[in-house]
């Protein structure tokens, strides 16, 4: 019985040095008769293994045993000090591969299951034999033919979760959320204790907040007239046009081409011109500004992809004519398409059970925190910078000295903007909805490359652009110019950026236009997919950080200067040409 347990246990710790092979071989040669000792952990060495126990004699040949305190003679052996020595140096070599073999193993298999997943969602389930399926009529056949986007190639909606609300169930990553609170709490306190040293009183008047949402009704009131316009004219145009292709209208390619200037006509004037007008003659204060020209463009895009998603499926019909034609999309289904936290429109998104009205609370009230988190860092970090920096002599130093000085409030900035609309206004919207798709963005923070963070940044985005611009592109270029469709899709963002912060601003300072166009083009190429390791990801948030320092203090030195040298006599060139650079010179020439 105790030689058995003696093997058993001396069997486990030879299994537990196991390489991948399965097999170790240690050999000790004798000095005088070459005696060769092997152990092998296989199963099929097992009585061999219990010989070499009880004899120390690989061959099993009949000797006798000659152990006195664990410890063997000379004669052709070798001391018990010096076999142990071996094993443990068989371990900790047998614990060496085993880490590096599990580390090879876990890296393959989160590479095939990250590129399993991504297969996963863009490829179209594969259909299940009949003998399985029930037998669908042609009504059901027909609803589900038209449930599918068009071609199978368009975006999969499926019932996920986002990324955050996963990753904030492990207490280390909801400790960094903790962080970020802490950090508005002390933006709190400083401010208060200055106003009260300075003033000798409280100030809570927070005058940067109403001057930046001043003249809110009549922001109230033009969305109103925006949002009731992108729901009655696009549809209607739609479905009259999809009567005259269904009906037996002679001219179906001039009733396209009436209804289709129509759209073009609503789109550019509209829904193009007349929140602009609106904007610029009230000079409405930036973020009233913003929630026009933002709304604006997400009306732009929703209408487009309702027009674009539908009129394929009528003009296949027509061509074709089999089958009954398909149905319009009814009022009910684009009305839930303009609220829902998408740009892509479907009939039918996936759609969760119930509404949680306490997690719409919490991230209601995580965008007004982060408003007044926004305010707070332009308090206490960007107004007392610029306010002086615009009244000094502007030179090399001074313009990297502000730089450097912007990133902190233009990462803070970069932050907030991400965890209040990306996450806490999509989320809560999509749960008053049921909308079950919450990926409206990846893990951009792990990217080392800028074309992966540019696609994970924002994904409602980046599918609008992929599907609507970029493969349109290819799609009317018959996939012959890939490089000039991705120069066509960053042209368009870039145009867009710079007109939205144009607008709110008052000012064209095409600074994000530069950079987009320049660096982020640059980059797109340089920093490509097969960057891979950290010291990519380092290289990344270093480039991300630099421009929004970039941003930050380029915009806000012309917005200091718009302020303090008005032009007399406005012109084009005036508008078009930064007030920051010859502010300073007028400021050095006067007395």
């Amino acid at each position: 019985m105790l030689k058995f347990r003696l093997f058993h246990f001396r069997q486990k710790s030879i299994d537990t040095m196991a390489t991948p092979t399965g097999v170790f071989r240690h050999q000790m040669d004798s000095n005088n008769d070459g005696v060769r000792l092997r152990c092998r952990s296989s199963p099929e060495e097992e009585e061999k293994v219990r010989d070499q126990d009880s004899s120390g004699d690989c061959d099993g040949s009949p000797g006798a045993h000659r152990a006195v305190n664990g410890a063997i003679n000379s004669n052709g052996k070798v001391e018990v000090e010096h076999v142990i020595s071996k094993k443990l140096l068989l371990k900790r070599k047998a614990e060496y591969l085993k880490g590096e073999l599990m580390r090879q193993f876990d890296n393959h298999v989160k590479l095939f299951v990250d590129s399993l997943i991504d297969e996963s969602v863009s490829l179209e389930p594969a259909p299940v034999p009949a003998v399985f399926s029930p037998v669908l009529s042609d009504k059901e056949r027909g609803k589900l033919r038209y449930i599918r986007p068009p071609h199978g190639q368009g975006k999969q909606f499926v019932n996920r979760r986002s990324l955050l609300d996963e990753l904030f169930e492990v207490n280390h990553i909801r400790t960094i959320y903790h962080m970020f609170i802490a950090l508005l709490i002390l933006f709190i306190l400083s401010t208060l204790v200055v106003d009260f040293i300075d003033q000798g009183r409280l100030v809570l008047d927070f005058d940067l907040l109403v001057y930046a949402f001043g003249q809110f009704p009549l922001v109230v009131c033009t969305w109103i007239c925006m949002f009731l316009s992108a729901l009655v004219v696009p549809y209607s145009l739609f479905h009259l046009w999809s009567q005259t292709q269904c009906g037996s209208s002679g001219r179906p390619r001039l009733s396209s081409l009436y209804f289709g200037t129509l759209f073009l006509c609503y789109q550019f004037l509209g829904l193009g011109f007349l929140p602009t007008y609106v904007v610029v003659t009230n000079s409405l204060p930036p973020a009233s500004c913003f929630i026009i020209i933002l709304e604006q463009v997400r009306l732009m895009m929703k209408a487009h992809s309702f027009v674009r998603e539908n009129v394929p499926k009528f003009l296949s019909w027509a061509k074709e004519k089999t089958g009954p034609s398909p149905a319009a999309p009814q009022v009910s289904q684009y009305l839930y398409f303009l609220f829902a936290p998408t740009l892509i429109y479907r009939d039918k998104y996936p759609r969760t059970p119930v509404i949680r009205w306490g997690y719409v609370a919490t991230k209601l009230l995580q965008v007004l925190g982060c408003l007044f988190y926004a305010y707070y860092v332009f308090v206490r970090l960007c107004i007392p910078q610029f306010r002086s920096i615009s009244l000094q002599l502007f030179d090399l130093r001074a313009m990297v000295l502000c730089v450097f000085n912007s990133i902190l409030p233009g990462v803070l900035v970069l932050f907030l903007a991400f965890f209040a609309f990306l996450h806490c206004w999509l989320n809560a919207f999509a749960e008053m909805l049921c909308f079950a798709d919450r990926m409206f963005y990846k893990d951009w923070w792990n990217s080392t490359s800028f074309a992966n963070y540019y696609r994970t940044w924002n994904v409602v985005v980046h599918d609008w652009l992929y599907y609507y611009v970029y493969k349109d592109f290819l799609w009317i270029s018959k996939k012959r110019f890939r490089a000039a469709a991705m120069l066509f899709v960053f042209t368009v963002s870039a145009v867009v950026h710079e007109y939205i912060l144009a607008i709110c601003f008052g000012f064209f300072y095409p600074v994000l236009f530069c950079l987009f166009m320049c660096f982020g083009m640059m980059f797109n190429f340089i920093l490509h997919d097969r960057r891979k390791g950290p010291i990519w990801n380092i290289i990344m948030w270093t480039s991300l950080f630099l421009g929004q320092g970039v941003l930050i203090c380029l915009y806000s030195q012309e917005w200091y200067a718009r302020r303090y040298c008005p032009q007399e006599e406005p012109s084009l060139l005036n508008l078009l040409t930064p007030r920051s650079w010859s502010c300073q010179k007028a400021s050095t020439d006067g007395p």
